[in-house]
């Protein structure tokens, strides 16, 4: 092992290394957390002045990292926040995990290019560096490393580098952060054995792969299997509702085989950042090479984008059939997050719904437990009171399933309901339409 790496592990496994986390969003802060309960010191570095005043007065702004637990870590002292990048100087392990969002269906890597280029100025060696922000196979070595690099250090020599690609579920009371396995891919093999000294000291298990093109690509192939299923599950929505056949039913059916099927579910399309993005950045890197496009994963976002749509015209059709024109008609939607449980409203296609249903003149209104208010077509919408709502309005769509909602109450209040999540399953009551 190159000079100095030893030295790094044992102080790791000491827990006298000083951990930094660039980026405090959905992944970063509890990824911070986790460090500080695993005994290290943190400091977490964030652009937003916002974020890090609320984070130093103890309000948590993700539902999987309650108040108590960011006051009990501040209170301690090992953990503290920065919008400087100079404290890179002081530290020995660095976690970047900024946003990758697109731009014109393109990878934008300006978060990742900034937090790069300023650890660059300031980083010590040893030290390791870790990206866990999801992007295309192939940017850490050939993007985050000579960056890196600019700053006189060698990689793999002087310090090590690393990608160990997130895989938070936000909202998953089942599998928390120390559930999930690491995936760990280091430039050299000293690099994956300091990655895996820190990440097995905050993880129950780590999972080497050789290099961090594999890493990188494993994590693109978990939620392009995601996408590609749940299209074929939204397609089959749509061929069945045609049949005259309910979609869910059939579903739960196949489910019951102990083997060679895994259920997914159809929805109004997919959001957030992992399963609306993350296929991008492979048919972006494919078509970079040159090759043929990467047809299955195109098609089914093209299913994926078209559900809003195709939702919408269901929830006409209903209007319709009730002899209310959808023009004159009060819609209430229930849930606009991009998931269940969560506040997360990023690629929501719950307000594309929204948006649609605007456009054809229907009186939008939501109800959300997490969201207070949304933008929708350049305005701010507020969320209603739900019990009012719910009788006012001419129907009643459920576009995302949070689990405090009273189903059967809802049902028993509303008029008409169109149902896009399956939560009305078992209940034989004509006023319900179901995707």
């Amino acid at each position: 092992m190159k000079t100095g790496l030893p030295s790094l592990i044992e102080k790791i496994e000491r827990r006298e290394a000083r951990i930094g986390v660039a980026g405090l969003g959905y992944v970063g802060l509890p990824l911070a957390l986790n460090a500080v309960g695993a005994g290290f010191t943190v400091t977490g570095i964030d652009v937003s002045s916002e974020r890090l005043s609320e984070i130093r007065d103890g309000r948590s702004y993700l539902v999987d990292v309650p108040d108590e637990a960011l006051g009990d870590a501040l209170a301690t002292g090992r953990l503290s926040v920065t919008g400087n990048y100079e404290i890179v100087a002081e530290l020995d392990v660095v976690i970047i995990a900024v946003p990758t969002p697109l731009a014109a269906q393109t990878p934008d890597l300006t978060n990742v290019l900034a937090a790069v280029d300023s650890i660059a100025r300031y980083l010590r060696s040893p030290a390791l560096v870790s990206l866990e922000s999801t992007t295309y196979p192939g940017t850490t070595e050939e993007v985050v490393k000579p960056r890196l690099e600019a700053g006189g250090l060698a990689a793999g020599d002087d310090f090590a580098l690393a990608f160990s690609p997130e895989r938070i579920d936000p909202g998953n009371r089942r599998f928390g952060f120390h559930e999930i396995p690491k995936i760990i891919g280091g430039l050299t093999p000293d690099c994956t054995q300091v990655a895996d000294a820190f990440y097995s000291t905050i993880v129950g298990k780590t999972v080497r792969v050789r290099r961090p093109r594999e890493a990188e690509m494993a994590k693109i192939l978990e939620n392009t299997y995601r996408q590609v299923n749940i299209a074929l599950a939204n397609e089959f929505a749509m061929v069945a509702h045609e049949l005259d056949i309910d979609v869910w039913e059939v579903i739960e059916a196949a489910a019951t085989k102990p083997f060679g099927f895994q259920p997914f579910y159809p929805g109004v399309g997919t959001g957030g950042h992992c399963i609306a993005v993350d296929p991008v950045y492979l048919t972006w890197r494919i078509r970079e090479l040159g090759r043929a496009p990467f047809r299955l994963v195109e098609l089914a976002r093209e299913v994926d984008e078209s559900m809003p749509t195709y939702v919408t015209r269901r929830i006409e059709e209903v209007l319709h059939n009730a002899s209310k024109s959808p023009s004159d008609a009060k819609v209430l939607l229930l849930g606009v997050t991009y998931k269940p449980d969560v506040s997360d409203t990023r690629e929501s296609r719950a307000l594309e719904v929204f948006r649609l249903l605007t456009e054809v003149g229907a009186e939008v209104w939501f109800h959300d437990p997490y969201v207070s208010e949304v933008t929708v077509g350049g305005n701010i919408h507020r969320g209603k009171e739900l019990n009012e709502s719910l009788e006012e309005a001419d129907l009643v769509a459920v576009l995302t399933h949070h689990s405090s909602y009273d189903w059967h109450d809802v049902v028993a209040r509303s008029r008409l309901i169109f149902d896009a999540r399956g939560v009305t399953m078992g209940m034989p009551d004509p006023k319900i339409h179901r995707l």
